[in-house]
This record gives C-alpha cells, sequence and structure tokens, in this order.
C-alpha cells in the first residue's frame, strides 16, 4: 500500500482546523499552519481549536505551527483554507516555499476582491505553469466535519490524476470525496451561494415562510447556471454538490454565516451589528460585488444577486428589494435552448 502524502494545511479558522482534523484521523503526516499563535498553542498542546471550534477534540497526530516554512517542508500536497481576501498574500507566502513536487489545493470560496479573478486565476499566475491545481468545495459546514458527521465534497483539477490525490486524502468512513474537471463552474457555485444565502436569510428573517425560501433558492440555481454558461462552465456542475448541494446548505443551515447575515438584516439589524456578532468573516460581503462585476462584463440579469448587493451596500431595506423582486415582469422560467446555447 503507498505511503499517505504529507499534507501542510494553511489556514487555522474553523474550516482549515476541520479539514486538518480530518487528514489527521486519515493519515498521519498533517500539519496546520496558522498566524494566531495561542490558536496555535491551543491545538498543539490541548488539541482543542478555542476560538473557532471550542469543545471539539482534534486528534493528537495533527501538528500546528506558526512557521510557515516548517510546515511547508516535506509537504506533499498544500491545502491552502484562508478567507478569499487572503488567498493571493498566502500564496504569494508560499511560492518560495513550496516543495518542488508539492500540489497546491485550496478549499476557499470566493473571489480575489478588487480584480474579480477566479482563485484558480489567481493560483495560476502566482504558481507559475506547471503547478498541480485544486479546488475543494460543496456542502460542508466545518463543525459538523470537525465530529465526523458524513459528508460529501468535490474536488475539481484540470489534471485527473491531482484531483484524485486531493480526493484519496480526504476520503474516509464518514467523508465522501467525488471528483471533476470544471473548476469555473465549480469556484463560481461555490461563491455564488454564499450571495444568495444572505437573500434566503433575510426572506426567513422578515417571516415570509416556506415558500418564499423555495423560490428563492430555485431561481438563485436558475441564476448561477445562467452566470456560468456564460463563463464556460458546465451546467452538471451546478447541479451537484458544487452548486445545488452547497446552495441549499447554505441557504437553509443556520451554521452559515451568510445566511445569519441575512437573518438578522430581515429582522432590522444593521450590517455592522450583525457581522460583529457573528465574529467571523462573513464572505458574501465582498463576493457580492464581484459576483456583478462578473455578471455585467457578461450583461446577464442577476435579480436576487443584484438586491442582494444593494442591500448590502445600504442603498435599499430589505423590503425594498423585495418589492423588487416581485414587480418584476412574468416570463418564461428558463430561456429557450439555455442550456445547449449559452442564452441569458
Amino acid at each position: 500500500m503507498a505511503t499517505p502524502p504529507s499534507v501542510a494545511v494553511l489556514g487555522a479558522g474553523s474550516w482549515g482546523t476541520a479539514l486538518a482534523a480530518l487528514i489527521a484521523r486519515h493519515h498521519a503526516a498533517t500539519v496546520l499552519w496558522g498566524r494566531d499563535a495561542g490558536i496555535i498553542e491551543a491545538i498543539a498542546q490541548q488539541h482543542e481549536n478555542p476560538r473557532y471550534l471550542p469543545g471539539i477534540t482534534l486528534p493528537e497526530s495533527l501538528h500546528a505551527t506558526t512557521d510557515l516554512g516548517a510546515a511547508l517542508r516535506g509537504a506533499d500536497l498544500v491545502l491552502v483554507v484562508v478567507p478569499s481576501h487572503a488567498f493571493a498574500e498566502t500564496l504569494q507566502a508560499l511560492a518560495p516555499l513550496r516543495p518542488a513536487n508539492a500540489g497546491v489545493a485550496w478549499a476557499t470560496k470566493g473571489f480575489e476582491p478588487g480584480s474579480g479573478r477566479f482563485l484558480h486565476e489567481v493560483a495560476a499566475g502566482t504558481l507559475g505553469r506547471g503547478v498541480p491545481l485544486a479546488v475543494v468545495t460543496g456542502p460542508s459546514f466545518a463543525k459538523e466535519v470537525a465530529v465526523g458527521l458524513p459528508t460529501a465534497l468535490t474536488v475539481h483539477a484540470d489534471d485527473e490524476g491531482f484531483a484524485q490525490t486531493v480526493a484519496d486524502v480526504l476520503h474516509g468512513p464518514a467523508f465522501r470525496a467525488y471528483t471533476g474537471d470544471d473548476m469555473c463552474g465549480a469556484e463560481l457555485g461555490g461563491a455564488m451561494k454564499n450571495v444568495l444565502a444572505v437573500a434566503t436569510g433575510v426572506a426567513d428573517g422578515m417571516g415570509l415562510g416556506l415558500n418564499a425560501r423555495a423560490g428563492l433558492i430555485t431561481r438563485g440555481l436558475n441564476e448561477m447556471l445562467r452566470l456560468n454558461i456564460a463563463i464556460g462552465g458546465r451546467p452538471e456542475t451546478l447541479m451537484g454538490l458544487a452548486g445545488l448541494g452547497d446552495l441549499v446548505l447554505t441557504c437553509t443551515g443556520d451554521l452559515s454565516r451568510n445566511r445569519r447575515l441575512g437573518l438578522a438584516l430581515g429582522r432590522g439589524r444593521s450590517i455592522e451589528d450583525a457581522v460583529r456578532e457573528i465574529g467571523q468573516v462573513v464572505e458574501s460581503l465582498q463576493t457580492a460585488d464581484e459576483v456583478m462585476r462578473l455578471a455585467d462584463r457578461h450583461d446577464i440579469e442577476l435579480p436576487i444577486a443584484s438586491n442582494v448587493r444593494d442591500v448590502l451596500h445600504g442603498d435599499i431595506t430589505p423590503a425594498e428589494g423585495l418589492a423588487r423582486l416581485m414587480a418584476r415582469e412574468r416570463k418564461a422560467e428558463y430561456p429557450a435552448r439555455m442550456f445547449e446555447s449559452g442564452d441569458s
């Protein structure tokens, strides 16, 4: 039996810690890197991340360090799990330290703030040609993964062999990892579902009922599909774990930070108060802008995402956003030949 690869996980937030714990339970050589010395010391000494996953015991085989060079030394695989705003900086730091044969995967969801670039574009531009790259995405709450509840994700890469390598590292008794090769579609789904989760959270916070929630999820999926086709992604990618699966979980599960932001806004709370109470990065605050820039670039109309952006900017109230959506003209549910031609 082949020796499992050594894995360096970069990012000691809730998701990075959960994935590092998962991999450590499958493989002995797993190192978790983070910037916060207090958190790293707690993981190393007490086998717990007291800030992000309090009360959950982490495997003793999981090593933790604040030394990036030490974390990367001897790694066969690097898994980046930092917020999207820190993704480029983290790649720049790891690039000169990456072992020559180590591929790089990430479980970060979003776009590069400001440029709107997909993260695989950022990675390719930073790391150069010849480095295997993969994105890990799908419906997953960190707490549930950390305690070993059943989860299914998907790994998309241009190189089928590398996708399988990453999937093998993650796959285990309570964790299924599938593979694919549509990195654009997979990344769009993982980013855009956060924006749509704000919309369903707002609707639930306003007490609009389960019918409204189901309608927003379904029409939100329609928006994802139309934009995905425009950028060259495949529809089936968004009908799977990277799209529909992640969308349903994030729109309905109260562990979702983006849904909780929407709930607070729907109940009349300010964005500042809601974010302060959540206490972690809420990706939709930046992703909504990037999604709409991408839509404008491809001349795609996204009514739900557009209203979420305007609510997050404070340009309209949630009630005004609802009124906008309900006042839209009637139309066919799907444009003719949408999936064959890419019509929007």
